[in-house]
């Protein structure tokens, strides 16, 4: 009777796992789920199933898990690779489902931990009871991640599926097809740890890389936020001066109309004060040639708009040339970044009720450009092991990072300083 509860209790584990194994591994695939897919689903299950049946009756248990991948994993595979139309990812498929139970045999094994007067019965008992939950949890949390690494690129899902690959080969050359295991051989026994050990710094490798391009990613995503940014000023800037000048051809013969008046009944000084408010108009909105760089020009003029409504006095010292070693883009995020951080100390210092002023000098020569941006700064300032400024503010230190990055690019050098009460950065590329 022993006998026959232990055998039935073994044909039931082994169905409970298959059935485990084959739902978990289409779970992993993303299959579209209709009618035809589900109804081929089940009926190879049950084939398999009656397969593994045949096999433990007619020769017992032993042979049918020595047959196992033949008799299943094989099938599954072929049938999972049918229903995606996809070689590589069934088969990771599979073989993540077979690591996966390891789950029941863990419990079981604990539990045989705890009552090992149990057997081989209560480990079989254990692991059917298990399968269910084990099961649900699996398709509730963890197969929606797997099954979005199926859309990954090849490298990543050959990097994901060589754990299960060792791990099902380690399985049945040292446990099912051998005792290698079991008598204690050091090569088998040491193999999984160093595989782990592997797969850690492979993984240790994979994710330092992925940090890295994010990290390249956001800073040029955040260079490019800062390139539209100042395009759009320098667009509004440019319409506003049209618009204006617009505005004074439309108007000008009124204005002309005006001064003849004005003439004409000997009222030469209103006609002069009036010319000279209509020079100040044109003169405030035209964008200010401070060298010979466009792309400068227009960058210095709208943060010195910007300076001039916030009260900042912005001082341009500037012998730019046309041709520079660095595309506009570039000019146009290193300017950009400087000149925003020191408008914001700026306005910090006109909160303070203290001066405010913001000088920027740049020159070319032998090749190299020069650039140097002083603000006002009377409050401290927090610099890391490199000197680079650091600030705990969340979102601020981007601009920073963005400078000495394209600094870097070129090959050249950077410094930030504090002294006297005035914040420096000095660039040379």
């Amino acid at each position: 009777m022993s006998s026959l509860l232990t055998e039935a209790l073994s044909l039931c584990n082994l169905a409970a796992v298959g059935i485990f194994g084959i739902v978990l591994s289409a779970a992993f695939c993303e299959i579209e789920w209709t009618r035809r897919h589900k109804l081929l689903l089940v009926g190879c299950t049950i084939l398999m199933l009656a397969l593994q049946g045949v096999v433990s009756l007619r020769w017992g248990t032993g042979l049918a898990r020595y047959l196992y991948p033949l008799i299943t994993h094989l099938p599954l595979w072929l049938l999972l690779a049918a229903m995606t139309r996809r070689a590589l990812w069934p088969l990771v498929s599979v073989l993540t489902a077979y690591l996966c139970c390891q789950l029941r045999r863990w419990a079981a094994l604990l539990v045989i931990a705890l009552f090992p007067a149990g057997g081989t019965v209560l480990q079989d008992a254990t692991e059917l009871i298990v399968t269910l939950p084990i099961l649900l949890v699996l398709i509730r949390w963890i197969a929606p991640s797997v099954r979005a690494l199926s859309r990954s690129p090849l490298l990543l899902q050959l990097q994901f599926g060589m754990i299960p690959l060792l791990s099902y080969l380690f399985d049945y050359f040292t446990r099912i097809y051998t005792d290698l295991l079991s008598s204690g051989n050091q090569a088998a026994v040491e193999f999984m740890p160093f595989v782990c050990s592997l797969a850690y710094l492979g993984f240790v490798l994979h994710t330092t890389q992925e940090q890295q391009l994010r990290s390249q990613l956001e800073q040029t995503r955040n260079s490019l936020n800062l390139q539209v940014a100042q395009a759009v000023r320098e667009i509004e800037a440019m319409r506003e001066s049209q618009r204006k000048a617009s505005t004074y051809r439309h108007d000008l013969r009124h204005h002309l109309q005006y001064l003849s008046a004005c003439i004409e009944n000997g009222r030469t000084e209103a006609a002069q004060e009036y010319i000279h408010s209509v020079c100040a108009e044109i003169e405030a909105s035209k964008v200010n040639v401070y060298c010979e760089n466009e792309a400068a020009n227009l960058i210095l003029s709208s943060f010195a708009a910007r300076a001039q409504h916030d009260g900042i006095d912005f001082r341009v010292h500037a012998a730019i040339p046309l041709v520079l070693p660095l595309p506009d883009s570039d000019l146009c995020v290193l300017f950009s970044n400087a000149l925003e951080n020191a408008l914001h100390a700026g306005q910090r210092q006109k909160q303070a009720g203290k001066p405010a002023v913001v000088e920027t000098t740049a020159y070319e020569k032998n090749g190299r450009l020069f650039v140097q941006i002083a603000n006002s700064c009377s409050f401290p300032v927090q610099f890391d092991a490199q000197g680079v400024p650091t600030t705990s503010q969340p979102g601020h230190g981007l601009g920073v990072r963005s400078i000495c990055a394209i600094v870097e690019q070129y090959g050249g050098m950077y410094s930030f300083a504090r002294q006297q009460d005035q914040f420096v950065l000095r660039i040379s590329l």
